[in-house]
């Protein structure tokens, strides 16, 4: 076989990447733009910040986490000031802040400098996460990865907080899944858990496939890798943090009800007694029903569900049941929903009402104390249109996804004569056990 001979496939292979690539720098680059109005002054103005729908937590973070003096969890500052996030995001947001005090003398400056550096990171880690989509997607749907790169709600959301980092790691771990490598999948996996905490729930999906394939030894690799990475990186703050580390534990449990959340919904209506304490009794029991439907449906299912498919199902459940549900939360779902389920029409109607989320939370808050900004803003009931309106369009999708497991023949990925793109072992693997199989 001549070199030509080996290039031309390789070629055909691998051309959509740089395109996709090129499209997700494009898509970086659009929601920069979307924050300018900010950049250039606006952040020091709410009503500006609001109006302008360019709100991002990285520029007030600086001053706010003591990322302008200090080591974040080092800092000797009231609990509630120290930064509330998992520590590799947290010493991403630490050596980010080190470059900008490094080029940039005046505070403010440092700033908008650590703006713009986070920024650099947060596009990278966009245009790593849609190649790392467009490999787990296999060669007949590459371009799928494109609703990750550019479609409005990502550019909306992109640079609201650091979010775009955990959604790579977590494409990286199902590659790696995918391609087989048990070690790296988990020790990427361990990593995005310490960046962001929900892709756990990933886990949960590994769990429950392995149980209906039997291949118990690379799940057990898997997890014991991801145990073993998160513990590296997170015994040192442990030891010699204690108090910023668990910061995040704290502020997780004691939240209470915020922006998004359907919780939010009943509270402003009255609807039964629901102080925080029971809303994260019933948000817990919500979510507990939900996955145990899931792992019914996953080991009941007449053939085994996709990777994505649970996947996807767990995190949807997770955003519907949570007491927040942040505008930013889009970016960790459009990857997993495209990989469960690439059909348009739904996708386009989901991302039509985040779009009318994100354009209502800003609005909503013009209205809101201390601002009361009636004249600019809009009143309860159109904002709650927007959260009910996410809440409606996943559930659809959620739906279609589960008809999908149930009736294998109308999955689109699947009548491509594909088993499971990122399943790995799970990919053609006969079922070893089954709901079914206890009944008979």
């Amino acid at each position: 076989m001549t070199s030509t001979e080996v290039r031309v496939p390789l070629a055909a292979r691998t051309i959509p990447y740089l395109p996709l690539g090129l499209i997700a720098a494009l898509g970086a680059s659009l929601a920069y733009v979307v924050r300018l109005p900010c950049r250039t002054g606006g952040w020091n103005d709410q009503v500006t910040t609001y109006t302008n729908f360019c709100y991002t937590d990285i520029y007030p973070l600086y001053f706010d986490r003591s990322l302008a003096t200090q080591n974040p969890y080092f800092a000797h500052v009231p609990f509630d000031k120290q930064v509330e996030y998992p520590v590799v995001l947290g010493e991403v947001m630490q050596v980010v802040s080190w470059f900008a005090r490094w080029l940039e003398s005046d505070r403010g400056a440092q700033a908008v400098r650590f703006y713009d550096l986070t920024v650099i990171v947060l596009g990278i880690s966009l245009v790593a996460g849609v190649l790392l989509m467009a490999a787990l997607a296999g060669p007949t749907r590459r371009w799928d990865a494109l609703w990750y790169a550019i479609s409005p709600a990502v550019v909306l959301a992109a640079y609201i907080n650091w979010d775009l980092v955990a959604g790579a790691l977590s494409m990286g771990m199902l590659l790696a899944w995918a391609r087989r490598r048990q070690v790296l999948a988990g020790v990427l996996l361990g990593l995005a858990i310490a960046t962001k905490f929900y892709p756990l729930l990933f886990l949960g999906a590994l769990f429950l496939l392995t149980w209906r394939t039997g291949r118990w030894r690379p799940f057990l690799v898997t997890a014991g890798s991801a145990a073993v990475a998160w513990l590296v990186v997170n015994v040192p703050f442990m030891i010699f943090a204690w108090e910023g580390w668990r910061r995040f534990y704290v502020f997780s449990a004691e939240r209470g009800v915020d922006w998004g959340s359907v919780w939010l919904f009943f509270q402003h209506k009255g609807w039964g007694v629901l102080g925080e304490g029971d809303v994260s009794t019933l948000g817990m029991a919500a979510l507990a029903l939900m996955c145990l439907g899931i792992a019914v449906l996953t080991l009941a299912a007449p053939r085994r569900p996709r990777l994505a498919q649970i996947c996807f199902l767990a995190l949807a459940a997770f955003m519907m049941t949570n007491k927040v549900w942040s505008p930013q939360f889009v970016l960790w779902l459009v990857p997993f929903a495209v990989l469960a389920r690439p059909n348009w029409k739904p996708l386009v109607l989901w991302q039509l009402a985040e779009v009318w989320y994100f354009t209502a939370i800003w609005l909503y808050l013009l209205s809101q104390p201390p601002l009361s900004r009636d004249d600019l803003g809009i009143g309860d009931d159109t904002y709650f249109t927007a959260v009910w309106g996410r809440v409606i369009t996943i559930g659809i999708m959620m739906a279609f996804v589960v008809r999908d497991i149930l009736r294998p023949d109308k999955d689109v990925v699947r009548q491509a004569d594909i088993d499971d793109q990122t399943g790995g072992v799970f990919d053609d693997a006969r079922d070893r056990f089954t709901l079914a199989s206890i009944i008979k």
